[in-house]
């Protein structure tokens, strides 16, 4: 186990394969988009944050895994490990096995005369062993060097929020809580998804939250012409990077895939209308004219249609108009999960929203459009002519198809003609 954390982790021998993944080491600093988070990013990786473990939470395409791995470059993964998560708690086990360099004992000759062997067991208990092990490495390897080690685990969102996954969860956040009082090891946790957050913060004491949001202003552009350059070589004017920004905002995996294409700004509408193809295939409303076997899902989109509605409305009340400011840059409108739920009169919607990245929750707890993209195509769909009367129409129906599964029809009999009833012998009316 102790080669897992030597020089040169098999991650960054993946990561240089790709043409956007961190150079060697003796790459110049000035080719890489450097964010503010970097050097904080960086002192924990390199083990020097330490008392500490680490929820990196943000949107996909922000830039968590790429802040990572530039962070491991530097320290050539001396001490860091990181693998990607995964649903099944059976290949989240693997994984972490060859992350760790750790055996299972998957083979055993026991089984041929039906004897229970060591893997005879579940997945939480061979990673609760894995983990023993880690434990003595990071006790040996702190009299040696004097710093924790780095566990990275990616993706975290993908673990099924099932028993299951509690169970994993409760592991490794028991784990992460005692090795960051002992500065043994420094666990990093790495999500897309905001329920994640919600269910380390039960019992996190001490945790760090870091959020990566979408660049300011002046950083994407610098960032948008350095990838243009690379790619190009040559260096875009400031007219067509400022209508770049306007259409996909500070989002590092749109600026790099815009400036991959001769014409941006196609790709810029592009993008836009991928995001709202997706929004709109997923819960686009039917109108009055709507069968009641579809009730359920309909409530839902409509859902969906209300808040996206709500947060365009939201934006004539901002102050700032646009959205945009010349310094900060994209402002989107938000609001707190408890107004956007109170808005949609349901509590259970939202975080699946966030699943199908339609908005996006901060670590604040704001619910915001996923992307500046997303916006805009809400406020497309919005302008819409006939729009809100289509929503109406559809509110309406749905209305009246829980009130008639509400409504009980009820035949009288011997009814005489003065509308009286008689039941059992006795007149009633």
């Amino acid at each position: 186990m102790k080669n897992a954390f030597r020089p040169g982790d098999p991650v960054l021998v993946l990561a240089a394969l790709g043409k956007d993944m961190p150079l060697p080491p003796t790459a110049p600093d000035t080719y890489w988009v450097q964010r503010r988070e970097q050097e904080q990013v960086n002192a924990i990786v390199a083990g020097l944050d330490v008392g500490h473990y680490h929820l990196l939470i943000g949107d996909k395409g922000t830039g968590k895994t790429i802040l990572l791995l530039e962070a491991m470059r530097r320290v050539d993964g001396d001490g860091v490990s990181m693998f990607e998560a995964h649903g099944d708690i059976e290949i989240f086990r693997i994984r972490l096995g060859k992350a760790l360099d750790y055996e299972f004992h998957e083979d055993y000759i026991g089984a041929y005369f039906s004897e229970r062997g060591p893997r005879d067991t579940t997945a939480l208990l061979d990673i609760e062993r894995a983990l023993n092990k880690l434990e003595k490495v990071a006790l040996e390897r702190r009299k040696e060097v004097g710093r924790p080690l780095v566990l990275i685990i990616n993706q975290m969102h993908l673990i099924r929020d099932n028993d299951n996954g509690k169970d994993l969860f409760e592991l490794l956040q028991q784990r992460a809580e005692h090795w960051a009082t002992a500065n043994l090891v420094t666990i990093v946790f790495n999500s897309d998804e905001y329920w994640v957050y919600e269910r380390l913060k039960k019992l996190s004491t001490r945790m760090e939250v870091h959020s990566i949001t979408d660049l300011p202003k002046q950083e994407a552009l610098v960032a948008l012409s350095s990838y243009r350059q690379r790619y190009f070589k040559e260096a875009l004017p400031h007219s067509v990077q400022e209508q770049i920004y306007d259409r996909v905002g500070g989002r590092l995996a749109f600026l790099n895939h815009v400036a991959k294409f001769p014409d941006v700004i196609a790709a810029c509408d592009r993008i836009m209308e991928v995001e709202k193809t997706w929004f709109l295939n997923q819960c686009w409303i039917l109108g009055k004219e709507m069968d009641d076997d579809v009730v359920d899902q309909q409530k839902w989109a409509c859902a969906a249609i209300i808040l996206a509605t709500a947060l365009v409305d939201e934006e004539e009340k901002m102050k700032q108009t646009p959205s945009s400011d010349p310094e900060a840059g994209h402002i989107l409108p938000s609001f707190p999960i408890h107004v956007a739920q109170q808005i949609i009169t349901r509590s259970d919607y939202v975080r699946e929203f966030n699943r199908l990245n339609f908005f996006s929750i901060t670590s604040r707890a704001e619910v915001m459009p996923s992307s500046v993209p997303m916006y805009r195509a809400f406020k497309q769909i919005v302008a819409q002519p006939g729009f809100r009367e289509h929503l109406h129409a559809t509110v309406h129906r749905i209305a009246d198809i829980e009130s008639l599964k509400r409504t009980r029809e009820l035949v009288l009999k011997d009814v005489v003609l003065d509308d009286s009833i008689r039941k059992g012998g006795i007149w009633r009316w």
